[in-house]
């Protein structure tokens, strides 16, 4: 498929993501169609790119390729049951990006067997800069696996797990990731406010910091760890600042805090099963 025809079903902020990365790699507009419910979803996307839109969900997938379903966990199913049939009779790839959806849910909600991958981006997917991981059921051949890996690097990297209950260490990992990180800069400026700085330098400081010690460890050749050593000199302000997270067992929170998203994400996947 060196052209495939592209359905979007859902047009959502992430939907809009994936269609404005795919459009600036060069993937022809005229080969996207998007459905969605909401005028205002349609017209918001027409803004990103000039796709089909439709409110019709049958028609946009009646001559898909690829079919990635961007709608929330909770309506997947009432969505997906209405398309079973065209779905059966074209059985086009479908990539799924709702979270706590398994294959098992879409395949049995489609009436069958079917090519699907089981996505967990992330939303600096937003800004390209996504981490994505991905996991493809027995159906899936190698084209279709190389196309999706395509569609989702539109938006950033994009990593295959070995078995779909992985998906839930990724939801762990990096799915969550992005509000750690957020709750880290947080805290780290209200410090700095505390410390005397006005409020917007505090912020500029930690955003900036932020930035530039991920493309710093992105670029870099060496682990992390390592990184952290460079810039810990001995009875240096760094130093005092590391022992005290340790002290504090920063580790051993995190730990928990990412078993917690785990299991919580494995629920959900239970919970939606149900349905």
């Amino acid at each position: 498929m060196t052209s495939p025809q592209l359905a979007f079903i859902g047009a959502g902020n992430m939907a809009s993501a994936l269609i404005g990365g795919l459009i600036k790699q060069g993937f022809s507009a005229e080969r996207i169609i998007a459905s969605d419910p909401l005028p205002a979803m349609l017209d918001k996307l027409r803004g990103v790119a000039p796709v089909r839109v439709t409110s019709d969900n049958i028609a946009a997938v009646a001559e898909a390729d690829v079919v990635v379903l961007a709608v929330k966990p909770q309506v997947m199913k009432q969505v997906l049951q209405p398309l079973a049939k065209a779905l059966q009779q074209r059985k086009p790839l479908i990539i799924s990006i709702a979270a706590g959806i398994e294959i098992a849910s879409i395949a049995r909600w489609l009436g069958g067997d079917l090519p699907i991958v089981r996505c967990m981006p992330n939303t600096p997917a937003l800004v390209q800069l996504g981490a994505t991981g991905l996991f493809a059921n027995a159906s899936v051949s190698a084209e279709q696996k190389k196309l999706a890996d395509s569609i989702l690097r539109a938006v950033g990297i994009a990593l295959w797990v070995d078995k779909e209950a992985q998906l839930d260490a990724v939801t762990a990992v990096s799915g969550s990731g992005p509000a750690y990180f957020f709750l880290v800069m947080e805290a780290m400026r209200d410090a700095g406010v505390k410390l005397g700085l006005s409020r917007d330098v505090a912020e500029q400081l930690t955003l900036q910091t932020a930035l530039g010690a991920a493309r710093m460890a992105v670029d870099s050749d060496v682990d992390v760890a390592e990184l952290r050593r460079r810039v810990t000199s001995p009875n240096g302000t760094t130093e005092r600042a590391i022992a005290s997270f340790e002290n504090d067992n920063l580790r051993a929170i995190f730990e928990r805090a990412l078993n917690a998203c785990d299991a919580r994400s494995r629920e959900l996947a239970k919970e939606l099963a149900a349905d």
